[in-house]
């Protein structure tokens, strides 16, 4: 009997209904929504059908399903889910259906904008499931380009273009904010996605079968002396996306000028696919040089758990303070993948999907908020909690778990990264991060006052009204889910445990 092939559904459907969008007219707005909305809402559905079918007992990379696309080159349809690609499966489900809701009154463009968004999801759900390297690229490519125009297109014009040593490239396409923001994105992003092509050939050619197989790959031994080069490669190459210091420098300026949906998907799960990749491909497939390396990483990762706060904490514009706080939780899920330890590695990955949620709300709690307001500036706001209670709420919400409180998921995984430091006797990293909590803490209370429960609210903000609608559907699933993975935390830590007892099992048996 032939099992359903929930994977490459899940991984699809956007694809399709992105197609779909293809035939329907411009004018057509309400079908245009309902059709993206309630694909978000079926991959949300496959992607609980993964879970629920995944067996923790057996382990492993379960739901395999294999067709041949260029067999003379051993390139595959290759897909398989382990207990990391469960959870962030999951993840990226619930931010795109919360997105795509908070994004329900765009009027500009509406149906260009939902099809990149729904082709962009599609090769973020590929890349947490790909077991070929070819169609992880692949899909890896097809998650990050979109970016550019839906950011230059639909992006805020606020940023200010900058200088630098490489204005003569901004300058011949006479680029503002946000044009400046795509390009400075995607330029890094290529030249990040370069350097993982490189090593992926070479650890293919460097391997027995030479084959695009991941698990071929792992079972069959890369040489060291190959590792040792191709793991930086593929550290530095997937770090951009994950914001590693000093390659973060195109973050805070596309998460500043992205569209609400954007940057919820951009920090909620795009940076994700970075950290992923120097996990699953980089730790995984090069396990000697990932020890030799650790040192190296971790203390990167606490430059960017001490750096992305500072920065945050230096904002006033809010857009800017949510997109540092993403460097700087970025740089605690690196920090957990340098420990080598099972609470570091199972810390790394809730990180990813906690802040996926906190940072998912908090970047539609700003749209709603500048949707509303047209300022984004904290000090400019106060009292908003009398007019917009609900938004208050469920900021408030989001702001605890960043910066921590137990209860909420943000604690379990920052939890379980400075437990493995400390355990693995990284005493400087586990303090270092702990110094990031508590400056996360200060900017977090601090605009949290400014903007709700300050004085006020002025006379110029008085006509603001609370969330409405479909709106409610984004907060209500992004706040109810930090709540109830954070109170619950076996919900998914059962699967990253799985993943983690395996993956690095190898890469200590590997050494």
């Amino acid at each position: 009997m032939t099992t359903f092939p929930w994977l490459s559904f899940v991984v699809l459907v956007p694809m399709l209904a992105g197609i779909l969008l293809l035939m329907v007219p411009a004018q057509s707005r309400g079908t245009v929504r309902v059709i993206s909305v309630f694909s978000t809402l079926v991959t949300l559905f496959g992607s609980i059908v993964v879970a629920m079918r995944y067996d923790l007992a057996q382990g492993g990379v379960q739901m395999a399903e294999h067709f041949p696309i260029l067999p003379s080159l051993g390139i595959a349809w290759d897909l398989g889910v382990d207990g990391w690609g469960v959870s962030l499966l999951l993840l990226t489900a619930i931010i795109i259906f919360a997105g795509a809701c908070a994004t329900w009154t765009l009027e500009d463009r509406d149906k260009d904008f939902y099809i990149l968004l729904l082709v962009l999801v599609s090769g973020v759900f590929g890349v947490f499931v790909s077991l070929d390297l070819f169609l992880f690229f692949l899909f890896y490519e097809i998650a990050v380009l979109p970016m550019y125009l839906l950011i230059a297109i639909w992006g805020s014009s606020k940023a200010v273009a900058k200088k630098g040593p490489f204005a003569f490239i901004w300058g011949r396409f006479d680029i503002g904010g946000r044009e400046y923001a795509a390009m400075k994105l995607t330029l890094m992003l290529l030249l990040g996605s370069a350097a993982i092509l490189v090593g992926m050939f070479a650890m293919v050619q460097a391997s027995p079968e030479h084959s695009f197989n991941m698990i071929s790959l792992a079972k069959g031994g890369i040489p060291a002396s190959v590792q040792m080069w191709v793991f930086p490669a593929l550290w530095l190459g997937f770090g951009t996306l994950a914001g590693v210091f000093p390659f973060h420098t195109w973050s805070p300026d596309g998460h500043a000028s992205a569209p609400t949906a954007v940057s919820m998907l951009h920090a909620g799960v795009l940076m994700k696919l970075g950290a992923f990749g120097v996990m699953r491909v980089g730790m995984v497939l090069c396990p000697e040089a990932a020890h030799t390396w650790a040192p190296i990483v971790g203390a990167v990762a606490v430059i960017n758990v001490v750096y992305g706060a500072l920065g945050a904490a230096s904002q006033s514009d809010l857009k800017y303070i949510v997109a540092y706080s993403s460097v700087s939780h970025m740089g605690v899920v690196m920090l957990g993948a340098a420990t080598m330890s099972v609470e570091g590695w199972n810390g790394a990955v809730y990180q990813m999907f906690a802040h996926g949620l906190m940072t998912g709300l908090l970047f539609a709690l700003v749209g709603l908020i500048y949707g509303r307001a047209h300022d984004r500036e904290i000090f400019g706001m106060g009292g908003f909690a009398k007019v917009m209670p609900g938004v208050a709420v469920f900021f408030t919400i989001a702001g605890l778990s960043s910066l921590g409180m137990p209860g909420f998921a943000g604690f379990i995984a920052e939890f379980q990264v400075f437990l493995g430091a400390l355990a693995s006797g990284h005493v400087v990293w586990g303090v270092a991060g702990i110094i990031g909590a508590w400056i996360t803490a200060v900017y977090v209370l601090r605009a949290t006052r400014a903007i709700f429960w300050g004085e006020g609210p002025p006379e110029r903000f008085h006509h603001l009204s609370d969330a409405k609608g479909v709106e409610w559907i984004a907060l209500v699933v992004l706040g109810g889910c930090l709540i109830a993975f954070g109170s619950w935390p076996r919900l998914l830590l059962d699967y990253i445990d799985v993943g983690t007892g395996e993956h690095l099992a190898h890469v200590l048996g590997g050494l």
